[in-house]
């Protein structure tokens, strides 16, 4: 009867710290197909009472009615009906730590989660809502239980819960993006331990996925905006020019610089990108510590991994096979938009993997 539920077409929607993707997909009987996606950004969105541009602003700073309405103007302007979705909450707003517990059953293991993540949750165990899996170990067996936990905020759940209501939306899952990511970047058939890299506006994401499982995961507060405004400083071209050029193009505007200017921002650029290489080198050898294990490859992500400076600085410095994430790879499309496709997976990918989520959902109760 459950399966009744599911449609053939899921919402997956990213509700990021400036911006709002959506992607709808649907069950093309032999893979899923796109059916339509649409974005909504915070730089363009109207102050109605000023006619003047928000500046400044990030998406918590709007109320979920205000959030909820974005939504819906995606929605209609990309002509999307479907009501059925899955949301993705900004990692930086989630908690992830994963430990080892003793052998137990399967009975046991449950209370043993609640009061173990008591040591690992910087906040009251009553304020957040917990999920787990065990990741290492069998029941039964004299060996120790490896468990992942999640930790979401309940007033991040009930904001989201609001937004999809306020918005007339199902909402049918609602999880931390690094699972759309892995999802959506991770072949099922991949073993080795894949890092990967989300690159948002005012935060990084370091999620390390291995036989499918998030086994680890670090964020940090350096960005993309750290990085435009630490290198914007340094460019020989007017502040007016390079104010205009970021809000038009993003971090794209190093790729269409002037070969002369290009060659003068190489320095500045490296030394920019330092701290958020050596953060990223600390989770990894953290992670390695831990399990033993090495991550094989980097999958890029966000807004700014399509920039081709960005693929060469991670390749340069972890000297690792570096991809730039395509979460279309798998899903089906005309051929007259696989450039674009191209041009916006990196930042898609999060609102990719959780429309497949939701559709794996839905599978599940078949």
């Amino acid at each position: 009867m459950l399966s009744r539920l599911f449609a053939k077409k899921f919402l997956g929607i990213d509700v990021g710290t400036t911006s709002i993707k959506m992607v709808e997909l649907e069950d093309a009987g032999r893979g899923l197909a796109l059916a339509n996606y649409g974005q909504i950004d915070l730089s363009l969105v109207e102050n109605q009472e000023s006619d003047t541009e928000e500046r400044g602003r990030a998406m918590a700073d709007f109320s979920a009615a205000e959030i909820a309405e974005m939504v819906q103007a995606i929605m209609a302007k990309a002509r999307i009906k479907t009501r059925q979705c899955a949301l993705s909450i900004p990692d930086f707003l989630t908690f992830f730590t994963s430990f080892s517990l003793p052998p137990m059953t399967e009975k046991e293991i449950a209370a043993a989660v609640m009061f173990e993540a008591r040591q690992h949750i910087p906040l009251p165990i009553d304020s957040v809502t917990i999920d787990w899996q065990l990741i290492g170990g069998t029941f039964g067996k004299p060996e120790k239980m490896e468990v992942a936990v999640t930790a979401v905020p309940n007033e991040i759940i009930t904001r989201y819960k609001e937004i999809a209501q306020k918005a007339n939306l199902q909402m049918m899952l609602m999880e931390a993006e690094a699972f759309g990511l892995a999802k959506a970047l991770v072949p099922e058939n991949e073993t080795a331990a894949v890092c990967l890299i989300d690159i948002g506006m005012q935060s990084t994401v370091c999620n390390l996925v291995q036989n499918k499982i998030l086994r680890y995961s670090h964020s940090f507060d350096r960005g993309a905006e750290y990085l435009l405004r630490d290198l914007s400083r340094q460019m020989p071209i007017e502040r007016e020019v390079i104010d205009a050029a970021k809000k038009k193009y993003g971090f794209k505007i190093f790729s269409l610089m002037d070969p002369d200017v290009k060659k003068k921002m190489e320095k500045p650029f490296k030394e920019a990108f330092i701290p958020i290489l050596q953060e990223i080198e600390t989770a990894l050898a953290d992670y390695r510590r831990s399990s033993g294990i090495d991550a094989a490859k980097i999958i890029l992500s966000g807004g700014v991994a399509a920039a081709p400076e960005i693929k060469s600085q991670f390749e340069n410095h972890f000297h690792k096979e570096v991809l730039i994430a395509d979460p279309f790879a798998r899903i089906a499309y005309p051929r007259e938009i696989a450039e674009e496709m191209k041009n916006i997976g990196p930042s898609y990918a999060a609102a990719v993997g959780m429309a497949c989520r939701g559709f794996d959902l839905g599978k599940s109760v078949r």
